[in-house]
């Protein structure tokens, strides 16, 4: 068998994506036939080197899986949470070791992917790819047609301690409810930053009542419940990397 960049064989073992790897690679956390290894550019031959990861040996997995979530409300999107609380891998209980496709934060619920396959996972959370992500927003307050424009053309936000304008993004109304004081938009982005949704709505001065994720591309969860789960088909996994 050829040899392969570290990083890749381990994204391909299902320990992350490629790029969490390298950050583990760099941290002295993998060990190559009893040495630790830092340079990124280290090969290994799949059949006749030893790899450990945190002093456990790891190894490819052939059956790659691909799943598409409903999260609830109340789960990370974490493997394991260090103050305990519950993760969507307590809702999806295979024997192989899955990783979290991308995020929703806690309290957003919704379309979430999960996989063991680290190119796949690489391919669909690096930036350069924009794979439209569509969100149902409830929101206080009566929604006006400049707001629908200012989200449309782009709002200012934080990001990691910087300010930048999100990209041009699609939205509409669903339903205002005059009595109640609420309006419910969908806003379609391409774009992932952290709590990205909930910040542009804080920028045209609306807070967020309720935030769900419907779809990720052309994957849906209208027809499976909250904590439900399923496998995607081998098309539906082409059709996202397409995209990629």
């Amino acid at each position: 068998m050829e040899e392969i960049r570290l990083q890749k064989y381990m994204a391909e073992c299902g320990i992350a994506s490629r790029r969490k790897c390298e950050e583990f690679i760099l941290n002295g956390d993998v060990i190559v036939n009893g040495k630790v290894v830092k340079e990124m550019g280290f090969k290994i031959n799949p059949n006749s080197d030893i790899v450990l990861y945190k002093n456990k040996i790891i190894k490819q997995s052939f059956k790659k899986i691909y799943i598409l979530l409903n999260k609830p409300i109340g789960y990370v999107t974490t493997s394991k949470d260090q103050f305990n609380r519950d993760t969507v891998l307590d809702l999806v209980k295979l024997k192989q070791r899955l990783v979290p496709v991308g995020r929703l934060d806690m309290y957003t619920s919704g379309a979430l992917l999960l996989s063991n396959d680290g190119d796949f996972i690489y391919k669909v959370t690096h930036p350069k790819h924009e794979i439209e992500k569509t969100y149902n927003v409830t929101i206080k307050g009566i929604i006006t047609s400049d707001d629908i424009e200012n989200l449309k053309n782009g709002v200012k936000i934080k990001d990691n301690d910087k300010y930048f304008i999100t990209s041009p993004a699609k939205v509409r109304i669903l339903k205002i409810d005059n009595e109640k004081n609420i309006s419910r938009i969908e806003i379609k982005i391409h774009e992932g930053k952290n709590r990205q949704v909930r910040k542009m709505c804080n920028a045209i001065d609306k807070k967020v009542l309720a935030l769900h994720r419907s779809s990720i591309g052309t994957l849906n969860v209208k027809n499976l419940k909250l904590g439900e789960w399923r496998y995607l088909s081998q098309n539906e996994v082409k059709s996202i990397e397409k995209k990629c």
